[in-house]
């Protein structure tokens, strides 16, 4: 793991490179604070999906506004988030104070009975780009079995997986592997025909995505070591499959190696060629509702001052899977009985606004000591980290080019039953398709430890440190994000209630096990250094195993469906197929709050699929209805 010293190393190279994305945002970029404005669409949150949707009507001759509580995280932030290579456990940590305010929301949840009873720090972008400007910038789709459940459970087939692909591809430019920088063992499989159609090239595609100049050697390692214990080499995690290993493309310019974020990719390019306007350092209070209950309005503060941005053809959310749940019951769009309770006036009663959340635990493998060179050299070994820098400001390569990126997917189900409690592979059963994994496994380059604050606990002490660790893809314990209070500026209250459900438990313990496995075959293939650092082989039972897991966990901030998409009647949906709240008019929220369920995996490539889905729904002339 990169040590954050590093980065005033490369501060002046790193600027210039950043310097044409934010000078496309100069003159009449802005809007004006506390200058009341009209337009035929406010998009509130200038996230993953606001950047968007924003974009493509914006492309479509519309006037568009974009509301953002941050700014540019290349300023804000600055190589800490441009780098690759540094942009991934940076004020991630699960301590409340491993926050960054100038891009993160710094939001704390409630006490977490599956994770030790800890008030956690939850991740959230807050920043131009929301959290694609913060995240591992992993690409990939979920299974078509996932989607087929979607489409199936809302009542729309327009969201099966074939159905899909076009809104999935839309946004994408794909830059094949450098096999030059990347490592020859370190080859990427996907299908590149796919990319090379038509279908593809109809429309502008400005997010960029690829695979990193740089492989780390864990992943080879790591993947030697996953077929000797049964997990094969993935075909391509591009094409609805999620079963076995692979280098995952990433959110990457290719020329620069820097992170592409909505900010870099739908924003710049909507600037370049359009009028958008954005608001920077804007924080929405509340949304405005006419007699008929249409949206007509979005209340907003800057730095203090208070002013309206009219929408005249439709509200659309983008606050995130916290903010917009959050914005929805301010603005009286919620459960009558918790809205009336701290006194806000209901405009539609609508049960399911804040529930169903879904999030992924994460971060609780094994750690070991390793012979060769992971991110832990940049705190020991000062030539390597002079030849990284070296090798990143001369030609965009070595290890700051990456995010890393290895992964895998298996149905321990299928592959190790064994590990498994009947009950709990009864239930997984009942739940999920017969494709969808039930764990990813994320090899690290460096020590996680119990994730409280990876920069302060980093061990510096002459070793290279990795870490295989699990991730929780089919979880089935639910949480909530709820209010108690009316001023816009007191936080949400959060309740992810990860590792609650004894399906997870066993879950957890069982892929636990399974990453010592792998580890057990990294041992055989002579690469580590002693026993097992962390936990320790202390910690052997299933009850040690739980109470390890749930002191160490944390989420992989993967959290959706708060405001999440159902059929008409459904009271648990808060937006139909086509993101339109029910009971109102005028408004509808697009972002991970609106998924019906967390698909497996990264959920980054279904958010860009849905903003341009709904963007060509808002285009095809589908108002907005109360139901």
């Amino acid at each position: 793991m990169p040590m954050p010293w590093k980065w005033l190393a490369l501060s002046v190279g790193l600027f210039s490179r950043q310097t044409l994305a934010i000078s496309r945002h100069l003159g009449n970029s802005f809007g004006i604070p506390g200058q009341n404005a009209s337009y035929d669409y406010v998009v509130v949150g200038g996230g993953t999906a606001g950047n968007t949707i924003a974009a493509r009507l914006a492309l479509a001759g519309h006037a568009v506004a974009v509301i953002e509580a941050g700014s540019f995280y290349q300023i804000s932030n600055g190589n800490g988030s441009i780098i690759p290579g540094l942009a991934t456990v940076q004020f991630t940590g699960s301590e409340p104070g491993d926050s960054q305010p100038l891009i993160d929301w710094g939001l704390i949840t409630l006490p977490q009975a599956g994770a030790g009873g800890r008030e956690m720090h939850y991740a959230q972008g807050r920043t131009l780009g929301g959290s694609s400007g913060r995240h591992y910038m992993t690409f990939h789709h979920g299974t078509v079995g996932s989607y087929q459940k979607w489409a199936d459970e809302i009542g729309d087939q327009s969201y099966t997986y074939e159905n899909l692909i076009p809104f999935f591809r839309r946004s994408i430019t794909l830059t094949p592997p450098n096999t030059t920088a990347r490592a020859a063992n370190a080859s990427v499989r996907y299908n590149a025909a796919l990319w090379s159609t038509d279908e593809v090239n109809t429309t502008a595609r400005p997010l960029n995505l690829g695979w990193g100049n740089w492989a780390p050697a864990l992943g080879t390692w790591a993947q030697k070591a996953m077929l000797r214990v049964g997990i094969p080499l993935a075909e391509d995690v591009l094409s609805g499959e999620l079963s076995g290993s692979a280098w995952a493309p990433t959110t990457i310019q290719p020329k620069t190696q820097i992170r592409e974020s909505s900010q870099t990719s739908f924003l710049d390019y909507a600037n370049t060629n359009t009028n958008i306007q954005i608001y920077i350092q804007t924080v929405a209070q509340r949304i405005m509702f006419s007699e008929n209950k249409t949206a007509t309005s979005v209340l907003v503060d800057t730095l203090g001052v208070t002013y309206a941005l009219k929408a005249k053809k439709e509200v659309i959310l983008s606050a995130g899977v916290f903010k917009s749940p959050h914005l929805l019951m301010l603005s009286g769009v919620g459960p009558r009985q918790a809205l009336e309770a701290i006194g806000v006036p209901v405009v539609a009663d609508r049960p399911g606004v804040g529930q169903n959340l879904q999030d992924q635990p994460f971060g609780f493998g094994p750690s070991y000591r390793v012979n060769f060179i992971t991110g832990s050299s940049y705190a020991i070994n000062p030539a390597f980290a002079a030849a990284a820098d070296a090798s990143y400001l001369t030609d965009a390569t070595g290890p700051l080019a990456s995010p890393a990126s290895f992964l895998a997917f298996e149905k321990l189900r299928s592959s190790r039953p064994d590990l498994l409690k009947n009950a709990t592979i009864q239930a997984l059963d009942d739940a999920f398709p017969d494709d969808w994994p039930d764990i990813e496994i994320i090899p690290t380059d460096g020590y996680l430890g119990n994730n409280r604050n990876y920069f302060r606990d980093a061990i510096v002490d002459g070793y290279n440190y990795a870490t295989i660790t699990p991730v929780l893809v089919a979880p089935l314990s639910l949480g909530n994000v709820s209010i108690n209070s009316a001023d816009y500026l007191d936080p949400p209250v959060i309740n992810p209630n990860w590792l609650t459900h004894p399906v997870d438990q066993d879950m957890a313990i069982a892929s636990f096990k399974r990453c010592r496995q792998i580890w057990e075959q990294m041992e055989a293939l002579n690469i580590t250094i002693g026993e097992e650092y962390f936990p320790g082989a202390k910690v052997k039972t299933d009850d040690e195993i739980l109470e390890h897991i749930q002191q160490s966990m944390i989420g992989i901030y993967h959290g959706s469906s708060t405001c999440r998409m159902g059929k008409v009647g459904d009271k648990s949906a808060v937006v139909d197929s086509k993101a339109r709240v029910l009971g109102v008019q005028g408004l509808r929220v697009v972002d991970a709050s609106i998924m019906r369920f967390l698909p497996p995996g990264h959920p980054q490539s279904t958010i860009y699929m849905l903003a341009e889905k709904i963007a060509e729904d808002i285009l095809s002339g589908h108002v907005q209805h109360i139901d």
